[in-house]
């Protein structure tokens, strides 16, 4: 997506139609178009035409652009569970690792990156019936290599609005859930975790579309993308307009829940009548 969003920049600036970059490429308009939304990878060679299509004749400028497409060619460390992971849901787990910012609105279960590993085991093993128990522990795996992005120093800040739904849904029976609930308020004390709740006195809200993601990126060139996760499949948004939507029902509903400290209160008090 950063490769390919200053790409698109340089084509711009030349005044050059994604066809006549496609054109020097062997390549159609629309795969341009793919390529510069970071969905298709740019081979090397490819940028270092167009580089000189575009008329970029610095060597540390051309340098450093063939190299980063070389190294978004490199397969991410969840290709190691290629064998568990979707290939639409291994374009989340890409998002989620370069992310600057993930907002998410849970109502199911508690969110990925916040769950224990005896919460993940009742998850996987309830969502996946008939798998083995080698199958269901490479998922466990993969879910805890995951909540790593917390503990990095460049850790994303993690804004999650839990329906109370999913604290009283229970998963791997009492134990497990008290252990969860702990874990909840610990997180939530973490500075990059701002964990809220909408509990059941508040009403309706304006998540009534479901649960949903928002991620943000440190470059100022990527727009901020959405991730709807279907059964057997999974919708990217990237239009500003549609982006723009579910930016603004995150911020309304964390305007309409519980502030942290408060959440933090009523987890605990779930926690004592566990």
């Amino acid at each position: 997506m950063l490769l390919g969003s200053h790409m698109r920049r340089l084509r711009e600036a030349r005044g050059i139609t994604r066809d006549a970059a496609g054109y020097a490429i062997r390549a159609s308009e629309s795969r341009i178009s793919r390529m510069e939304l970071g969905r298709l990878s740019f081979k090397a060679r490819d940028v270092d035409d167009l580089l000189t299509l575009y008329g970029i004749t610095d060597e540390a400028e051309r340098a450093a652009l063939v190299d980063l497409a070389r190294e978004a060619n490199l397969a991410g460390w969840w290709h190691r569970y290629a064998d568990v992971l979707p290939n639409w849901f291994a374009t989340y787990v890409g998002l989620e690792g370069a992310a600057s910012f993930i907002g998410a609105y849970e109502l199911q279960f508690v969110h990925g990156l916040l769950q224990t590993e005896a919460y993940i085991h009742s998850v996987i093993s309830r969502g996946t019936k008939g798998a083995d128990a080698a199958d269901i522990d490479r998922r466990v795996a993969l879910r805890l290599e995951r909540q790593k992005i917390l503990f990095r120093e460049n850790a994303p800040d993690l804004h999650v609005v839990l329906d109370e739904a999913a604290l009283l849904r229970p998963y791997g029976g009492a134990g497990v859930m008290r252990g969860q609930l702990q874990h909840l308020i610990e997180l939530s004390e973490r500075p990059n975790v701002r964990l809220q709740v909408v509990p059941f006195s508040f009403g309706g809200h304006c998540a009534e579309s479901g649960a949903f993601t928002v991620f943000g990126f440190p470059d100022d060139d990527l727009l901020d993308v959405v991730y709807l996760e279907q059964l057997t499949s999974a919708l990217i948004l990237d239009r500003r307009e549609e982006v723009h939507q579910y930016v603004r029902v995150l911020e309304e509903l964390q305007r309409q829940s519980l502030g942290p400290e408060e959440s933090r209160d009523l987890l605990r008090g779930r926690l004592r009548l566990s």
